[in-house]
């Protein structure tokens, strides 16, 4: 019986690795794809499509896209700032919303929380909330225009409220009868016990950051404010409208790169951010589902 056990079990671990191998090969493969079409030659896209290896290499995309390096670099500048900041700020205001609304002697805990609850229901609209950024807050052409919007989410303090929910309550009870206020609970005990949840969120609030060029093209209008996401939709924007209104030479066998821009673009903004994921993979789906038993 032991041995039929043993066989079982090495048989389904075989199994699940050939069925995870092949599942990973599948997610790697348009990333791979991408790679190479970003150094692929127009011609050979154009005539022969996306290949895994290509036959003629060239840095066409690249050149094009970082014929002003400046601009990249200032784009990437921004980015990773509005990133890092707005990423720290959310966690912190976020994380203590999800820590009051989670507290059950706080007597209006259920009126603040179907408040928030209710803005993920309905909203106000695109219109009134332009007026309200321009015309009252005065944040046209302003950082704060991209920073603030993502900073505090509903969806994010309910999905924090949800994890510290589930920590245990004689933890903030032992350390009250130590002497410590609420403000010491929260940085010193609830915060590192809330790694799991604060690691998915943070993730959440890094990629609304790192991939936002909607504020930016309805509120920026200084060319070296945009984020790295709105510049290159302009660069891919300005390549869509030069291939469609420039002559194609078939003998000089010249066309400007377009599909190949899509794929170098699609590496730059993409690279730096992918490397995020090693660190946060281990508690994001405890962070999930942390919360998901209890309360």
């Amino acid at each position: 019986m032991k041995i039929k056990t043993e066989k079982s079990t090495i048989f389904f671990n075989v199994m699940g690795y050939v069925i995870v191998s092949i599942l990973t090969i599948a997610c790697l493969l348009p990333f791979w794809v991408i790679i190479t079409g970003s150094f692929t030659s127009e011609m050979e896209i154009i005539a022969e499509g996306f290949k895994l290896w290509p036959e003629q290499f060239s840095l066409d995309a690249y050149r094009s896209l970082f014929s002003n390096p400046s601009q990249i670099i200032n784009a990437y500048q921004v980015t990773i700032v509005l990133t890092f900041v707005g990423t720290l700020l959310g966690l912190f205001i976020m994380s203590m919303a999800g820590y009051v609304l989670s507290r059950k002697d706080f007597k209006y805990r259920n009126g603040f929380s179907f408040y928030i609850y209710f803005t993920m229901l309905f909203s106000g609209g695109l219109i009134p909330w332009y007026i309200l950024i321009v015309k009252y807050l005065d944040w046209k052409d302003n950082y704060l225009a991209l920073l603030m919007p993502f900073m505090i989410s509903a969806f994010n303090i309910m999905l924090m409220k949800g994890f510290m929910s589930s920590l245990p309550d004689s933890i903030s009870e032992s350390a009250k009868i130590d002497g410590a206020g609420d403000f010491t609970i929260f940085m010193r005990l609830i915060l590192p016990l809330s790694t799991p949840g604060l690691a998915t969120i943070g993730l959440f609030l890094a990629l609304s950051y790192w991939n936002e060029w909607f504020l930016a093209n309805m509120f920026i209008t200084t060319e070296g404010k945009y984020p790295l996401q709105f510049l290159l939709y302009k660069i891919l924007s300005s390549a869509a409208v030069l291939k469609t209104n420039m002559p194609f030479d078939a003998s000089s066998g010249m066309k400007p790169p377009a599909e190949t821009l899509k794929m170098a673009a699609a590496v730059i903004v993409t690279g730096p951010i992918v490397f995020l994921y090693p660190f946060v993979q281990r508690y994001f789906v405890k962070g999930l589902t942390i919360g998901a038993v209890k309360g």
